[in-house]
């Protein structure tokens, strides 16, 4: 009878840890582990998505890495202007608009083709600190034109007053953002095979 109840509490403990474990975004304890990022301030924000797509990885990938076109399609962005490309990374120098201001910063871009784009800030008045990554993985087996998409963007303004602004408009922005890519990708490679669909969502 002991037995019966000790296994039966296993089995009860095993499905508790399995049903937390599939609530908590995946990409989360993945971009951390991969980035190692600095602990998420009071002031800084953080949205990661997990998202099924009708495109392929190299289609996607494609458009995402195409940083010099960011000023034609990516909300805010007025102008992008691509250097010092290496063999997987490049340099940026993008000017982003929030009215009345116009504020150029520097990115480092790291290139994983078909599977990774990862932008940081290193240099600008702007932000204290932003970081987007966009990671691609295989999406369904039967259908060849999708993949999944791992989504995130960490950001921290300078100015206190762009930071309450922020807080205000965290989920248009970002969501608007994540948006403009697969816009983009219609616009290049037509309508996608299957809809959108998100996975895990989580914002900070």
């Amino acid at each position: 009878m002991s037995v019966k109840i000790v296994a039966n509490a296993k089995r009860m403990l095993l499905s508790k840890n399995l049903a937390q474990s599939q609530r908590t975004p995946l990409l989360y304890s993945t971009y951390r582990g991969i980035f190692d990022f600095t602990p998420i301030t009071k002031t800084r924000r953080e949205f990661t998505q997990k998202k099924l797509v009708g495109y392929s990885m190299h289609q996607l990938y494609s458009v995402v890495a195409d940083v010099e076109k960011y000023n034609t399609f990516v909300p805010f962005c007025k102008k992008s202007f691509v250097y010092d490309r290496k063999p997987g990374s490049l340099k940026a120098d993008l000017i982003i608009g929030f009215p009345p201001l116009n504020e150029s910063y520097t990115s480092n871009v790291q290139l994983i083709k078909p599977s990774l784009v990862r932008a940081e800030c290193v240099d600008g008045r702007l932000f204290n600190y932003l970081l987007t990554a966009w990671q691609f993985s295989p999406g369904l087996k039967d259908i060849p034109q999708s993949c999944v998409i791992d989504f995130m963007v960490s950001f921290e303004f300078k100015s206190l007053l762009h930071s309450q602004l922020s807080n205000l408009f965290f989920d248009q922005l970002v969501k608007q953002m994540e948006y403009a890519f697969i816009q983009e990708a219609e616009q290049r490679f037509g309508p996608p095979a299957i809809k959108s669909h998100v996975l895990v969502s989580n914002q900070s």
